[in-house]
């Protein structure tokens, strides 16, 4: 007798799992490698740039010196070399931290990255802070009112905070309220009673808030904060533009979603949506955006930094600028470039951590 065989349901190929943590680790280590040819480019980029202009010697002191003595100082500094000779040492000299020694003053580019470049961060923390206060609650505020009278305000005035020049905005701020208010100091870090007691202590940062606050003076904590007020405002509203108008469009986005519209049937408020529920996933594409802010911010702290004297790398680069001092702006405008490329890769895995969706 033969047995009967019973029939099996032909079997369902499964859908292959996407791994949990080897997409984060290769997300990671790719960019990671990136950052090699990044940095690369950059630096090769400002070395050719600065060398339009000839050798940096006779461009900071050519019509200052008699030709022999100019001949002398080019061939003891190794410009009359060929370029690309040039080339290989200085990218010798960068991958081993050495940025070079300003012609002007005689200092190590890395010492003065580490004495103005404290000012800077400083600055750009304050930055983000009016970027962050502004920004995002004005970008809600416009999805809210989506296609009436307040959206269209706040658009407008995102586009005029980003377009408007950094100096400019800057002027105003100060002739505003500086010189017809006179809420706040026109120029500076602090006033000099307040940097005069952060001299004083041991071992000062270098940022004067955190200074402040070790002196145990709050009113030295208050002077730091107000003379803050202006640059930070100037240089944040412009960021603060870019963030409204990013989370107006991917809170728009965010409330066609399904879950919004099952709220909606449930009956929560519109305003409940857009702050309880909507605005968590548009916050995410800010993270990303914040890596291109950096950059962004570093080109603004010099207009600004020059205007309210804010003596930071900004304020510093002018003046080498001015002195036509070309291997401190080379140097200077290198360094910030691999600050600017690390800044990067520190906010795509922050992304990462966050979205899973940027790892694959």
């Amino acid at each position: 007798m033969t047995s009967l065989e019973t029939p099996t349901a032909p079997s369902i190929p499964k859908a292959p799992k996407r791994p949990s943590g080897g997409g984060l680790w290769r997300y990671i280590l790719w960019r990671a490698v990136l950052i090699i040819p990044t940095v690369f480019i950059l630096v090769t980029m400002v070395f050719l740039l600065m060398r339009t202009i000839g050798d940096p010697i006779t461009a900071s002191v050519g019509g200052k010196l008699p030709p022999d003595e100019l001949a002398r100082r080019i061939a003891d500094a190794g410009y009359d070399r060929p370029v690309f000779v040039q080339y290989i040492e200085y990218l010798g000299q960068v991958f081993t931290g050495n940025f070079g020694t300003t012609l002007s003053d005689h200092r190590p580019v890395t010492e003065v990255i580490m004495t103005f470049g404290s000012a800077t961060l400083e600055l750009a923390f304050f930055t983000l802070i009016v970027a962050f206060i502004v920004g995002i609650p004005l970008g809600m505020l416009a999805a809210y009112y989506r296609d009436r009278g307040p959206d269209a305000s706040l658009r407008i005035f995102a586009i005029l905070t980003y377009a408007t020049p950094v100096f400019f905005s800057g002027l105003l701020m100060k002739l505003v309220f500086g010189v017809w208010l006179g809420w706040f100091p026109l120029s500076g870090r602090a006033s000099i009673a307040t940097e005069l007691q952060i001299e004083m202590l041991g071992n000062p940062s270098g940022f004067y808030l955190i200074d402040a606050f070790r002196t145990g003076n709050m009113a030295n904590v208050g002077d730091v904060l107000m003379h803050a007020v202006l640059p930070a405002l100037t240089l944040g509203l412009m960021t603060a533009g870019v963030f409204l108008r990013l989370v107006r469009t991917n809170m728009i986005g965010t409330l066609g979603r399904e879950y919004i519209d099952s709220g909606r049937s449930r009956g929560v408020t519109e305003f409940r949506l857009v702050t309880k529920h909507a605005y968590r996933p548009a916050l995410i594409p800010i993270i990303t955006v914040i890596g291109m802010q950096i950059a962004m911010l570093l080109a603004g702290a010099v207009l600004t930094e020059t205007t309210f004297e804010w003596k930071g790398l900004g304020f510093q680069l002018a003046h080498y600028l001015s002195a036509r001092d070309f291997i401190a702006v080379q140097g200077i405008v290198a360094l910030l470039a691999v600050i600017v490329a690390l800044s990067n890769f520190i906010v795509d895995i922050i992304a990462a951590l966050i979205d899973p969706r940027v790892r694959y």
